[in-house]
């Protein structure tokens, strides 16, 4: 179970002076965002489907143990989140420092990581500890590890070696115990063999790899994910969205580009522009919903069936989701048998990702 967050007190003088107000706001507002950080850094990796929960199961397995993990996974799939549970659910009692390595110059990065003495250059005006001092005893996240500039390459790698570290200007050698934690989205056998990245320090961050498919592969994550996304703004901000079953089921057949982040991106510009509202197939983006904004009714009274017959609106109306579940199955179960099983030729068949195939025919019970 997770630790509850500290608890803050705030001693004031009675009456509070107006012109010191502002701070006493300030301090409130800060110990809340502490409690906010404190509460996230215990969110887990979220979703049913079978990719989610090995991930999972890895984590627990690997979170006790000192060794260096790599995680790989395209842009928006939740690779911070993974790393601060293989902190959280370990022994390490110092912190966890995030570094993104993309988004540091090449000329700041190792002031960054190793820290500086004073007077080690234009501006270093006192001494700096870097983010493995930080990081002692705890774990440091090295996001984006396959943009670091050849040059830090090398001296990662020897810190990786001896455990030593020295500051930028300095020639004491200072040791530190950090467990490292890198992550990717780029593809690093193909740098390797372009000759951007060293293939010794490949090995020596990839003593275990967790790799994390894209949304578009986990359609069983979706609901799960768009469940949490609102829960939190709710708990957050006192305000949030419903989804009705048409939409629900448009972002599950979504490829989602941008992964997690373009979910939770799409529920926060909904809930902005519907507050407490449900949301339908006509507020989702054309991309998603497939149909124009400005089309307000969705015409049901004739649909075009596989095989080009057309399918009559029953008088009394029809349970549409159901009705499509229905078709999917049946259509699931005839090109498993026209691939005599074999997933990935039924796969092809259906135009679909393998692992989507798999989820839903763990849904259908097939």
């Amino acid at each position: 179970m997770s630790a509850a967050p500290e608890q803050y007190t705030l001693h004031l003088a009675w009456p509070v002076k107006f012109d010191e107000l502002g701070d006493v706001l300030e301090r409130i507002d800060q110990t809340q965002h502490g409690a906010e950080e404190v509460v996230a850094t215990h969110q887990r990796f979220i979703g049913d489907s079978v990719a989610a929960q090995s991930i999972r199961n890895l984590v627990r397995q690997v979170a006790p143990t000192p060794a260096t993990v790599l995680i790989s996974g395209e842009s928006g799939t939740g690779k911070e989140v993974i790393a601060r549970q293989l902190h959280e659910q370990s022994d390490r009692t110092g912190e966890f420092v995030a570094v993104n390595c993309g988004a540091i110059p090449a000329e700041l990065l190792e002031s960054e990581l190793f820290g500086h003495e004073k007077g080690a250059f234009t501006g270093a005006t006192s001494q700096r500890k870097g983010r493995f001092e930080q990081a002692d005893g705890g774990t440091l996240f090295l996001d984006e590890i396959g943009d670091m500039p050849s040059a830090m390459q090398v001296k990662l790698l020897r810190v990786l070696q001896e455990r030593v570290i020295e500051r930028v200007g300095g020639v004491k050698s200072i040791k530190v115990d950090v467990r490292i934690v890198a992550a990717t989205h780029r593809d690093l056998d193909a740098r390797i063999a372009n000759a951007q990245f060293r293939e010794d320090l490949y090995y020596r961050l990839n003593v275990v790899e967790i790799e994390i498919p894209p949304l578009r592969e986990r359609e069983a994550d979706v609901v799960p994910l768009l469940t949490e996304i609102v829960r939190r703004h709710r708990a957050r901000h006192g305000v949030g969205v419903k989804f009705n079953a048409m939409s629900v089921e448009a972002m599950r057949q979504y490829d989602w580009p941008g992964n997690v982040r373009e979910l939770a991106n799409l529920v926060e510009r909904l809930i902005v522009s519907k507050p407490h509202g449900t949301i339908t197939l006509v507020d989702l983006p054309v991309e998603i919903s497939g149909i124009d904004a400005e089309e307000s009714v969705i015409p049901l009274a004739t649909l075009q069936a596989v095989d080009g017959e057309t399918i009559e609106l029953p008088e009394d109306g029809v349970d549409l989701r159901t009705h499509l579940a229905n078709i999917e199955r049946t259509l699931i179960s005839e090109a498993l048998a026209k691939s005599d099983g074999v997933v990935a030729r039924a796969a092809k068949l259906l135009s679909v990702q393998r692992t989507t195939l798999v989820e839903k025919i763990k849904r259908y019970d097939l």
